[in-house]
């Protein structure tokens, strides 16, 4: 027996709100795959996708395959105060010694980035991260990730990210994060 051939990528491209929710059982599909949580994480997600669809700076990419599926996804859009990400990471930054208005202020909140597995590695997910935050709205941007080391975490070092909070933990969440930062726009490769 032969392992299914890896999907490949045909095409990167912005999907507006409409396009995201017209595909957004996909889209939750490849993140649940891709972060190993159980299926009913999808149901849970969906509203609060759906509500981030409408915050200002929304942008979004996705990557789809020759048979175009829906293999890797990224958006993201400006944290602001009141929103639950921004409030938790202020929280704790102000137990560490970085100053708060040195990141929460005019910044591009990566909320998610996910390529299916069998689509990893091979520089998919770089793709993705870069053509969303070319033209991203603020001075910088900021992301969290479960710490550890993976794909993303090299992903995020190669392009220049740098810690901004470490080891934290956001309420619901029993792991670990680190919220990395950096300024915009990127570098071209």
């Amino acid at each position: 027996m032969t392992a299914a051939p890896s999907p490949r990528c045909d095409r990167i491209a912005e999907l507006t709100t409409d396009q995201l929710r017209a595909r957004l059982p996909e889209a939750l599909q490849v993140y649940v795959t891709a972060m190993g949580y159980p299926p009913s994480t999808a149901q849970q997600r969906a509203p609060m996708w759906s509500a981030h669809m409408l915050r200002a700076g929304w942008r979004c990419i996705g990557a789809f395959s020759e048979q175009d599926e829906l293999i890797g996804i990224g958006y993201g859009y400006l944290g602001a105060p009141g929103q639950w990400w921004h409030e938790q990471v202020r929280r704790g930054l102000m137990t560490s010694e970085v100053a708060i208005g040195d990141w929460m202020d005019d910044y591009f909140e990566l909320t998610e980035l996910h390529v299916h597995p069998a689509a990893q590695g091979g520089g998919l997910g770089e793709s993705i991260l870069r053509r969303l935050l070319t033209g991203a709205p603020g001075s910088k941007v900021l992301l969290s990730t479960p710490e550890g080391p993976t794909r993303a975490w090299k992903l995020y070092r190669r392009v220049g990210f740098t810690d901004v909070l470490r080891n934290y933990r956001f309420t619901g969440d029993p792991r670990p994060f680190a919220v990395l930062g950096r300024p915009l726009p990127l570098e071209p490769r």
